[in-house]
C-alpha cells in the first residue's frame, strides 16, 4: 500500500512538472529567451537546441505528462477503492458505481495537482522556472526524442496537409507589451540600482508614450493662470514675478476665449500694448495623444497647446515641457516650486495632496488604487467613487483604503489622510 502511495505521489509530481513546463515555455517572454540565449550558460546552450524544435519540445512535455497520467490511474483506482471499500474484493470486476468514484476523486485530484495548480505558478513564473528547471527537462527532451520526433513529423503533415498550417515555431518577434513586462521584471529584481532603475522607468515610459492622452499630461483648469486683453502691462508683470512664469495667457471676456500668450522674453522689449506681442496657441482635444501634439508643437513651433473639452470649453494647457516630462519625469527649474503634500507617516499611513496622480502612488508606495481613464489624481479617483466633493473631516472607505479629508474647497480637494486597512 504505501508502495503504491509513492508510486502516485511520484506520478502527480512528474504530471505537474510536465504540465508546468509545457506552459512555461508558452508563456515565457521572448525577450527574456533571446538575451539568455546569447549568454554563455547551460542554459543557453539547452535553450539553443529546444528552439531548433520547439513543437518536439511541447510533444515530449505531453508525452512525458501521458505516461505519468497513465501510471497516475492504474494505481489511483485500486487505491481509492481500498480506502472507501475495504471490504470489496478488487480481483473481480468492479461494479460501474465504483468506476463512478474512482473516475471523480481521481480526476478531481490531478486536475488541482497537476493541472490548474502548477500550470497558474509556472505561467506566473514562466521565466525563472524554465530556466532553472531546463536541465531536467532537456533530459526528458533526449529520453522521449525518438517518439515525439515521429509525433512531431505526423502532426506536421497532417497540418500541412489539411489546413495549411505551419508546425509550431518560437518566433523572436516580440510586441510592446512583452517588452514592458520584461522590464515591469527587471525593475523589481533590482531595486537597489537607482541609475539602472531610472533608465528602465525612462523606458518604461517611452512605451506607453504613444498611448497616453492630453487629459492626462494637462495642466488641469482650476491651475491655469489667464488675464484679460486689456489687462497693463504693469499687471501682467506683477503676475511673471509673483507666480515665476514664463507665459501668462491671454483671454477674451473670460479664460474659455483663449487668444493666446505673452512670454516673458518679449515684455523685456517694452511693446506698446499687449496685443502686438501675443503669440498663438494652439487648440486640441482631450482625445488627442501626446505624441501627436508634440508633432503639431514642434512643427509650428509653437509653446502652448490649449485642450478644449467636448463642448469648447477650455480644459487645460499642455507645454512641450510636459510632454517631455511624460517621458523623462519631471524637470524642475528655479521657479518651480513643489506644492503637493507627500508625507509617509509610517508603512500603512499616509498624509496626501489630492493632486498626485494615482499611477505614481501605486509605483512609490504600492498602493494598488485601481487605475482608470476616468480620473488621473488621488481626489480623482475619490471624487469618482463617491460621486461628489466630500466635506472636510469626513471619513471614506474604499476597498482596503480609509481616507480622511483634511483640507477641501467648493470645486476640489486639497489633502486627505490615507491609511491603509490591511
Amino acid at each position: 500500500m504505501q508502495i503504491d502511495l509513492i508510486i502516485i505521489i511520484t506520478a502527480i509530481f512528474f504530471s505537474a512538472f510536465f504540465s508546468g513546463m509545457e506552459i512555461a515555455f508558452v508563456s515565457t517572454n521572448k525577450i527574456f529567451l533571446e538575451i539568455e540565449k546569447k549568454q554563455k550558460s547551460v542554459f543557453s546552450t539547452l535553450l539553443i537546441k529546444i528552439k531548433k524544435s520547439p513543437s518536439k519540445f511541447i510533444a515530449t512535455m505531453l508525452i512525458g505528462n501521458n505516461f505519468a497520467l497513465v501510471i497516475y490511474g492504474l494505481f489511483s483506482g485500486k487505491l481509492i477503492l481500498s480506502y472507501l471499500f475495504p471490504e470489496l474484493d478488487q480481483s473481480f470486476p468492479v461494479e460501474f458505481k465504483h468506476i463512478i468514484y474512482q473516475t471523480l476523486i481521481s480526476t478531481f485530484v490531478i486536475l488541482v495537482t497537476a493541472e490548474f495548480l502548477p500550470k497558474v505558478f509556472f505561467h506566473i513564473y514562466s521565466n525563472r522556472l524554465f530556466k532553472y528547471l531546463s536541465i531536467p527537462a532537456y533530459f526528458f527532451y533526449l529520453i522521449f526524442g525518438p517518439i515525439s520526433s515521429v509525433l512531431d513529423r505526423i502532426s506536421s503533415r497532417v497540418l500541412n496537409k489539411y489546413t495549411k498550417t505551419k508546425q509550431y515555431e518560437l518566433s523572436a518577434v516580440f510586441s510592446k507589451d512583452e517588452l514592458g513586462d520584461y522590464i515591469n521584471e527587471e525593475l523589481s529584481n533590482d531595486l537597489d540600482d537607482q541609475e539602472k532603475k531610472t533608465e528602465i522607468q525612462i523606458f518604461q515610459n517611452a512605451l506607453g508614450f504613444s498611448s497616453v492622452r492630453a487629459r492626462e499630461v494637462m495642466v488641469p483648469r482650476a491651475e491655469l493662470i489667464s488675464v484679460d486683453r486689456y489687462t497693463s502691462r504693469s499687471e501682467i508683470n506683477q503676475k511673471f514675478i509673483s507666480n515665476g512664469l514664463s507665459k501668462v495667457l491671454i483671454h477674451r471676456e473670460n479664460i474659455d476665449h483663449i487668444l493666446g500668450y505673452v512670454s516673458l522674453y518679449d515684455m523685456f522689449s517694452k511693446p506698446k500694448n499687449i496685443k502686438s506681442i501675443i503669440r498663438n496657441v494652439e487648440f486640441i482635444p482631450e482625445t488627442m495623444l501626446i505624441n501627436d501634439i508634440l508633432n503639431i508643437l514642434t512643427k509650428k513651433r509653437i509653446g502652448i497647446a490649449v485642450v478644449i473639452d467636448e463642448y469648447g470649453g477650455t480644459s487645460g494647457i499642455i507645454t512641450i515641457e510636459d510632454v517631455i516630462e511624460e517621458l523623462f519625469g519631471e524637470i524642475e527649474d528655479e521657479h518651480d516650486v513643489t506644492e503637493f503634500t507627500e508625507i509617509q507617516i509610517d508603512s500603512k499611513n499616509f498624509l496626501l495632496s489630492a493632486r498626485l496622480e494615482v499611477d505614481y502612488l501605486n509605483n512609490k508606495y504600492n498602493l494598488e488604487i485601481p487605475e482608470s481613464d476616468e480620473y488621473e489624481t488621488l481626489g480623482g479617483y475619490i471624487v469618482h467613487n463617491t460621486q461628489e466633493i466630500p466635506k472636510k473631516g469626513e471619513i471614506l472607505i474604499i476597498k482596503s483604503l480609509k481616507f480622511e479629508v483634511k483640507e477641501v474647497t467648493e470645486t476640489k480637494i486639497e489633502t486627505l489622510s490615507l491609511n491603509i486597512r490591511n
